[in-house]
């Protein structure tokens, strides 16, 4: 990795990094997050029993659109056109909801913040969607898993 703090200008002020020169290459990334919460949330997140609706459903429309947005929330992020968005959920079984996502470009830059995007929104629609019933829930161990593409190449968390 290079020392050089590539988003200042001439004059030490942020600027959008140009990437003109760059070349399109396939690009993946993937990210994670838990959400940990009572029991009977989970229960009732699978139950359906949770008043604004199904929270899975509108969490993983809501990474999705999420992902696609993350240029006009993030400053210095480009816009990128996204080939593909997927947002999926895995639990303990207990009292923590698993949220991943898995986005795709052919492009100049990469996808790492669009995955991370999806899934803070994703675990935010969760607790928005469950508040009233559980204002404890947490957010933790929200990281980059994998990413894939241009110059610096394969990453992989180990953690």
């Amino acid at each position: 990795m290079a020392n050089e703090l590539t988003h200042f200008n001439n004059q030490n002020r942020a600027k959008m990094v140009d990437v003109t020169a760059k070349k399109v290459t396939n690009r993946f990334a993937s990210a994670t997050g838990e959400i940990k919460m009572l029991p009977t949330t989970l229960t009732r997140i699978h139950e359906g029993s949770i008043k604004k609706g199904d929270v899975l459903a509108v969490s993983q429309v809501a990474g999705i659109m999420a992902a696609k947005q993350t240029s006009t929330l993030i400053p210095m992020c480009h816009l990128i056109p996204l080939t593909g968005v997927d947002i999926h959920f895995s639990d303990n079984h207990s009292d923590t909801l698993k949220v991943t996502a898995q986005v795709k470009t052919k492009h100049v830059t990469g996808v790492e913040i669009e995955a991370l995007q999806a899934v803070q929104t994703s675990l935010l629609t969760i607790y928005d969607m469950c508040k009233a019933i559980d204002r404890s829930m947490l957010m933790q161990n929200i990281h980059l898993v994998e990413k894939s593409g241009g110059k610096s190449g394969y990453f992989h968390y180990i953690g």
